[in-house]
């Protein structure tokens, strides 16, 4: 049993559940916990803290390359939940992203994403920037 507590990550972001996102079963869709990863990875790469520049290069984005996704318990409607981002591994171009979704402070789910940062011209692969690496494995 985990004892991981929202607490453990230096990032955090949170999503409200809607009726939409709920199954035949009364519980939220297994898709819908990709959008929960997919709402905190963007805040921590894409949106700058208040007086910082974003992570992310100019005239680039993230392209999601990997996705790994444990379900450990259901996620009931109405409510709300939360999700801990903390980084693994710097690349030349990547970084690997460990997350867990809680809801009402239980784990209801274990990720890990590798995110590759991509020329927005080009397509391809672009190496971070010295800056851009600082900032990401200063949330290690």
């Amino acid at each position: 049993m985990s004892t991981e507590t929202l607490a453990d990550f230096p990032a955090r972001a949170s999503d409200k559940l809607r009726y939409g996102d709920t199954d035949a079963q009364g519980h939220v869709n297994n898709a819908v916990f990709s959008t929960f990863l997919e709402t905190a990875r963007t805040e921590l790469l894409y949106a700058a803290a208040e007086g910082d520049e974003a992570i992310l290069d100019p005239d680039c984005g993230f392209v999601i390359v990997r996705l790994e996704l444990d379900y450990v318990a259901e996620v009931l409607w109405p409510g709300s939940v939360d999700m801990g981002t903390r980084v693994v591994k710097v690349g030349s171009s990547s970084v690997t992203l460990d997350q867990t979704v809680f809801q009402a402070d239980k784990v209801v789910a274990r990720a890990r994403s590798v995110m590759v940062q991509v020329n927005l011209a080009s397509r391809k692969p672009q190496a971070l920037s010295e800056r851009a690496k600082a900032r990401l494995e200063a949330l290690i």
